[in-house]
C-alpha cells in the first residue's frame, strides 16, 4: 500500500509545483507559447469543475462535497482491492492524486489553477491533476476490461473442463456396460 500512497503524494506534489510555477511566472490570462498555436502555458482560474460546470459560488460546495466523497470512496476501494493488480491500483492512485491536487486549490483558493493550453484542437485549459484523473479513468476502464476478459476466459475454460469430464464419464460408462465404441 505504501507504493500507492507514494504515487498519490507524488502526483499531488507535481500538480502543486506546476501550479506554483505558473502563478510565479505568468500573470493571470498571460500565455506562453511552447509550440505556437499548438501548445501554450496559459494561466487561468477555474472556479467550477471540468469545463467550468458548477461555476456558481453556491454550486461550488456541492461539487466539493461530491469530490470529497468520491476521493474517500476511491481510497477505500483501493485499500480493499490493493492486491487485485498493479494496473487497477495505479489507475486509482492517479484518480485520487489528481482529485486531491484540485481539492487543495478549491479549499485554499476557491478556484483551480489551470495552465495546460492545447490549442491544436481548441481544448479547454487544464492542469496536471486533470491529466492524472483522465489517464487514471482510462487505466481503470482498461483494468475493468482486462478483468472481464479474464473472467470470460476462466468461465470458458471451466465449461470446457466440465464438458471433457462429462465425455470421459460417458466413455467410462460405455466401457463398463460393454458398449462397443468401434461400431
Amino acid at each position: 500500500m505504501l507504493i500507492w500512497l507514494m504515487i498519490i503524494a507524488g502526483i499531488v506534489f507535481i500538480d502543486q509545483l506546476t501550479k506554483w510555477l505558473t502563478v510565479i511566472n505568468l500573470d493571470l490570462y498571460e500565455t506562453f507559447p511552447l509550440i505556437e498555436n499548438v501548445f501554450h502555458f496559459t494561466y487561468v482560474r477555474n472556479t467550477g469543475a471540468a469545463f467550468s460546470i458548477f461555476n456558481e459560488p453556491d454550486q461550488r460546495w456541492i461539487f466539493m462535497s461530491i469530490s470529497s466523497v468520491a476521493i474517500v470512496a476511491l481510497a477505500i476501494y483501493l485499500w480493499f482491492n490493493r492486491k487485485k493488480g498493479a494496473l487497477l491500483c495505479v489507475a486509482l492512485s492517479f484518480i485520487i492524486g489528481g482529485g486531491i491536487g484540485n481539492m487543495i486549490d478549491r479549499c485554499l483558493l476557491k478556484y483551480v489553477i489551470d495552465m495546460l493550453d492545447f490549442r491544436l484542437i481548441n481544448f479547454a485549459i487544464f492542469n496536471v491533476a486533470d491529466s492524472f484523473v483522465c489517464v487514471g479513468v482510462g487505466l481503470f476502464a482498461l483494468a475493468v476490461i482486462i478483468e472481464e476478459v479474464n473472467e470470460m476466459k476462466k468461465e470458458k475454460a471451466a465449461k470446457l473442463v466440465a464438458q471433457s469430464e462429462e465425455a470421459v464419464t460417458e466413455l467410462n460408462e460405455d466401457e463398463e456396460n460393454g458398449t462397443d465404441l468401434n461400431n
